[in-house]
């Protein structure tokens, strides 16, 4: 077996579910989970029909390639959002993918070279998956810890410059999971900067690019970025898109890269050995997605709706702030997280996840400790029902 299976931690949802043995939450109480970032606001109609139209294809064999129109349609998604100019081809800047988490993996795995002793950095917290991406690669993480102190967005000039020198790959996540937080074009920037000096590459998951909660600034992308540095090849970024969040079809499993041509080059020809080309059907479908800006704008009001309804109830008893991104709250709760998450769930049957699952250990301890991830992505009742339940457990715990 490939010696780096022995490195990798279990998944959080996996601890999460250790933590919850032998616990019986109350039967009267209904379970309300916000410990997963899945979404459950119903999809828009016209992906769902076009997904229906399209099941003709299921005897054909996807291109890893995928449908010219697909990656046309993808394209001008990125070109309306990030005012590109038209400048990347769709013909060699991109690629579909059965969602980030997939291709964040694989893309590790396709540009390190496992004997070159190659550091990834990547924020800490983070998504489990750049750390097992980097690991399973022959590679080392290398944590940039996103406290309060530095806005949640990692500090590239507190690293050494021996680091930099190591780095083969750099992910960065904006808007963040699990913070919301979210980088401009001047942090972009000086990323792009910092790569061109040390040559390495800048993973740029964007996943949650969509879901902002201010119509009037959507986040910033490092193509958008790029662009405005005149670096239209958009040498070393390669960027992660996908419609779980932005559409609200986690199941669909679909998505894309975008970026460095003769980096997708290499790319592609991994995936054609990886065997994991995009299905029609779900190219097609994905194509009504992407081509509609109307049904994001709905689905960013269901969840400006949450934050407004449920922060004001748990203001009075927790530290929490709305974010300016994503659909996570970030709170800090004053007392062990797993004690929260344990006691909540015994108490009040509402499930949450622990801030300490999604960090690592560095020089100041785990950044995620002491806090904990909930996730509105329920319904905007269950949501405020939660909210009520975990003021009461904080307002009726013994102290």
């Amino acid at each position: 077996m490939h010696p780096a299976l022995s490195h990798l931690q279990p998944y959080p949802f996996e601890r999460l579910a250790r933590l919850h043995r032998g616990v019986v939450p109350p039967a009267a109480l209904a379970p309300i989970s916000l410990s997963i970032g899945e979404p459950k606001h119903a999809p828009p109609p016209l992906l769902v029909q076009a997904l229906i139209a399209s099941l003709g294809a299921l005897g054909t064999y996807p291109a890893t390639a995928g449908l010219p129109e697909f990656r046309r349609s993808a394209a001008g998604w990125l070109d309306r959002r990030y005012a590109l100019g038209g400048t990347l081809n769709p013909d060699t800047m991109l690629l579909p993918v059965n969602g980030t988490r997939e291709a964040l993996f694989a893309f590790a795995q396709a540009l390190i070279d496992p004997a070159a002793g190659s550091l990834v950095a990547m924020p800490n917290p983070f998504y489990q998956i750049y750390e097992g991406a980097a690991l399973l690669a022959g590679a080392t993480p290398y944590f940039l810890d996103t406290i309060a102190a530095n806005g949640f967005v990692p500090d590239l000039d507190a690293v050494p410059d021996d680091v930099w020198r190591r780095c083969a790959l750099l992910y960065l996540c904006s808007p963040g999971n699990p913070t919301g937080a979210v980088v401009d074009h001047a942090y972009m920037a000086r990323a792009i900067e910092l790569a061109d000096r040390f040559d390495f590459v800048i993973a740029a998951d964007e996943c949650y690019a969509d879901i902002y909660l201010d119509e009037a600034a959507p986040p910033a992308g490092f193509l958008g970025a790029c662009h405005k540095l005149g670096r239209d090849g958009y040498q070393r970024v390669v960027v992660f898109h996908s419609l779980s969040k932005r559409s609200s079809v986690p199941g669909l499993r679909s998505g894309f890269v975008a970026g460095d041509a003769s980096i997708l080059e290499r790319f592609r020809l991994y995936r054609t050995y990886h065997g994991c080309a995009l299905p029609v059907h779900v190219q097609r479908a994905s194509m009504a997605a992407w081509d509609d800006d109307v049904h994001p704008i709905e689905n960013r009001a269901l969840y400006r709706a949450k934050f407004d309804a449920v922060l004001p109830i748990l203001a009075p008893a927790l530290s929490v702030s709305r974010p300016a991104a994503g659909f996570y709250l970030w709170p800090e709760v004053g007392f062990d997280d797993e004690t929260f998450a344990r006691e909540l769930y015994a108490t009040q049957n509402v499930i949450v996840l622990p801030g300490s699952y999604l960090g690592r250990a560095g020089a100041t301890g785990n950044p995620g400790r002491g806090r904990v991830r909930i996730s509105l992505v329920a319904g905007l009742a269950e949501c405020v029902t939660a909210a009520h339940r975990i003021r009461h457990y904080l307002e009726t715990r013994p102290q």
